[in-house]
């Protein structure tokens, strides 16, 4: 084949892209084609000439990432992993955004294979970027360029840059440094509404030169093919800073009558115009067509990695010694014998969970090698500080890319992202920490982990009206249990120290994002509380012989249920009291179990210092706090709001005699 015909079939294989991004969405009556067929010639060239990837193993730990920020552009990402062997038939396309179909409206990771993250909802996508551009690095640091040694490619639009999260996470992608993160904006000019112009003036290119990327603006050249080639590969032998291509692309193009209209972006065409455009492009008006000669040239580029995929399991088993710290790394666990490490506190100790917290990350840190995080500007207050305090040597920076300490800034919302996207890297397990009031901030990447099942951990502190003085904006009323409301995600909340460590120990060992509550104020470290039942989710803290009454308490309220009990028995009402420190996992017990924990006979009293709704299920009569804070000392306005021993034991003797009533 001669480099005329080389040419021609890449052209046709444009216009085969083209073609199956407006069948997929017309045979759904729904998504989005616009932009899949815009930016077909990009996609050629990421998957034909630029990426590292191997169609036979779509998950080698060694491949570049690409990421589909715009994630409704979905179709293009779908067209590309049927064409180059990925996994998905011409059928999965057929069967785009249907039931049960490997091909959903967005795509989805772990549902399809070859996506990478779960996007969808703009911008969150560029911070997933930035995580595993900072894990693929910090790998490299670690481990040497033998086993990590790629490149990470977002894809984003005009909504993902109007987003809030792109300035926060490409901020902190310009400052770590993140030389091999490539982003390409495609900037062509059409929203939802209309014009980007309605809303939109920002200057892109001087944005992100400010933000400390190196810039290349294309122009018109989202059609040329070797123009995109030059960019990409400049961009890839720049590894002090990100890099932003910018192309100006048209959307629906080449459509006669819809490129460059906002109709081409949500709506897919209809009958009549799919055949216009592909008379325009000389192609069969056939759905689904895609020619044996298209098909071969994308096959061949699938297997175009597979050389080095096998050369590099073989640098992998000459890794020598760091090979355990590698392995472990991967399966976001500890090397053997890392519980035995977890600290032990004392009863009758007292001490604050995000204390206990940080004892138990620091303990880990050594033998859980893929532990990296920090927090959002308050490593100190929420206990996410690795051993060795935040030094050069330790903290993540371009000149330290092996640090496992970050600092992530006053910017919760990325760091929710990042986190995600390296967990769905690998080779980390990442913890990020800020105040449970600020979780608000973080609620849309923590909600695409839980969809995601990706293995980080939250940490989140300073956990009810206990912190004070700095008043209700700072006081969490409703989180913990809006919180429990998303599912997949592991929210607990530990008594004391004992259960904070028990706490990291279902962190580690499970699969899925853990959320820990953890208080500013220091508890007491309870006689009878239990690191391993924390994986069970309730356990009896105390226990009385045929009990009256059952108090179930979660944090801090723990202790105070102790103290309740004992005024109680006191006055003749015997009192089991249940440390509750996780909803999730004691739903996924027995029955049996749950009975025996709560038995159903047995009236019972809920004690937290949150919104009541939702304790129904557990308990007859919830006593928590419906209102927002105060400023006041932390033990004055949890007193004032009835979180005290002597407004629990009322409740209790309300209750028994409504009972007995």
């Amino acid at each position: 084949m001669n480099d005329t015909d080389g040419r021609d079939l890449e052209r046709r294989g444009i216009d085969v892209i083209r073609a199956l991004a407006m069948d997929g969405p017309r045979a759904a009556n729904s998504g989005h084609q616009g932009t899949a067929m815009a930016l077909a010639p990009l996609a050629h060239v990421l998957f034909t000439r630029m990426m590292e990837y191997s169609a036979t193993d779509p998950a080698w730990p060694d491949r570049d990432r690409l990421i589909l920020s715009n994630g409704h552009a979905s179709i293009l990402l779908y067209s590309m992993l049927y064409l180059t062997g990925q996994g998905l038939e011409l059928d999965d396309l057929r069967e785009f955004r249907q039931w049960g179909s490997a091909t959903p409206g967005h795509p989805e990771v772990g549902h399809t294979a070859g996506v990478e993250v779960t996007t969808g909802p703009l911008g969150q996508g560029i911070g997933n970027a930035v995580g595993m551009a900072l894990a693929e690095r910090n790998l490299r640091a670690r481990f040497g360029s033998d086993v990590s040694n790629h490149f990470t490619y977002v894809i984003a639009g005009d909504g993902c840059l109007s987003e809030g999260i792109s300035h926060e996470a490409a901020s902190l992608a310009g400052h770590l440094g993140l030389g091999r993160l490539i982003l390409f904006y495609d900037d062509n000019h059409i929203t939802i509404d209309g014009v980007t112009e309605l809303a939109l003036d920002d200057d892109a290119a001087a944005r992100f030169a400010a933000y400390g990327w190196d810039v290349a603006d294309l122009g018109e050249a989202s059609e040329d093919l070797d123009a995109m080639e030059a960019a990409i590969e400049r961009a890839r032998g720049i590894e002090d800073k990100p890099s932003i291509i910018i192309l100006r692309s048209h959307i629906g193009f080449p459509s006669p009558t819809l490129t460059d209209s906002h109709e081409a972006h949500g709506l897919a065409f209809d009958d009549a115009a799919i055949t216009a455009t592909k008379e325009v492009m000389g192609i069969p008006d056939e759905p689904f067509w895609v020619p044996d000669e298209v098909l071969a040239l994308y096959r061949n580029a699938g297997t175009r990695g597979d050389g080095e995929r096998v050369a590099w399991h073989g640098r992998l088993d000459a890794l020598g010694d760091a090979r355990a710290d590698w392995d472990a790394a991967w399966s976001a666990t500890g090397k053997d014998g890392w519980r035995d490490l977890l600290p032990e506190f004392e009863p009758g100790t007292k001490v604050a969970t995000r204390k206990a917290s940080q004892n138990v990350l620091s303990a880990l840190a050594p033998v859980v090698p893929g532990l990296i995080g920090g927090s959002a500007d308050l490593t100190g207050n929420t206990g996410t500080l690795l051993p060795g305090s935040m030094v050069d040597a330790v903290l993540q920076s371009r000149d330290h890319p092996e640090g496992r300490q970050i600092a992530f800034g006053v910017r919760e919302h990325a760091m929710g992202a990042v986190l995600v996207g390296m967990a769905h890297h690998g080779g980390t397990l990442p913890f990020g920490g800020t105040f449970l009031v600020f979780s608000d901030y973080m609620r849309p990447a923590v909600r695409l982990a839980a969809l995601s099942e990706a293995k980080c951990i939250f940490v989140w502190t300073h956990d009810s009206v206990g912190v004070g003085e700095d008043g209700p904006t700072h006081q969490p009323v409703e989180h913990v249990m809006s919180l429990r409301l998303i599912p997949g995600l592991r929210v607990i909340r530990p008594a004391d120290g004992n259960e904070t460590a028990g706490a990291w120990q279902v962190a580690i060992e499970a699969d899925g994002p853990t959320a820990l509550i953890l208080s500013r104020q220091d508890l007491p470290v309870l006689e009878g509380s239990d690191r391993d039942a924390v994986r069970q989710g309730a356990y009896v803290v105390r226990d009385a012989d045929d009990p009256d009454a059952v108090l179930i308490g979660t944090g801090s309220e723990v202790s105070l249920c102790l103290e309740a009990a004992d005024q109680l028995a006191s006055r003749g009402v015997a009192v089991r009291v249940v440390s509750m420190p996780c909803w999730e996992t004691f739903a996924d017990q027995t029955f049996d179990v749950q009975d025996s924990v709560l038995p159903p006979d047995v009236p019972t009293v809920s004690v937290e210092a949150g919104v009541t709704q939702g304790w129904g299920e557990h308990a007859d009569l919830a006593v928590g706090i419906d209102r927002f804070g105060a400023s006041a000392p932390g033990s004055t306005v949890m007193a004032e709001f009835g979180m005290n021993a002597d407004n629990v034991c009322e409740a209790v003797v309300e209750l028994l005699a409504a009972v007995d009533g």
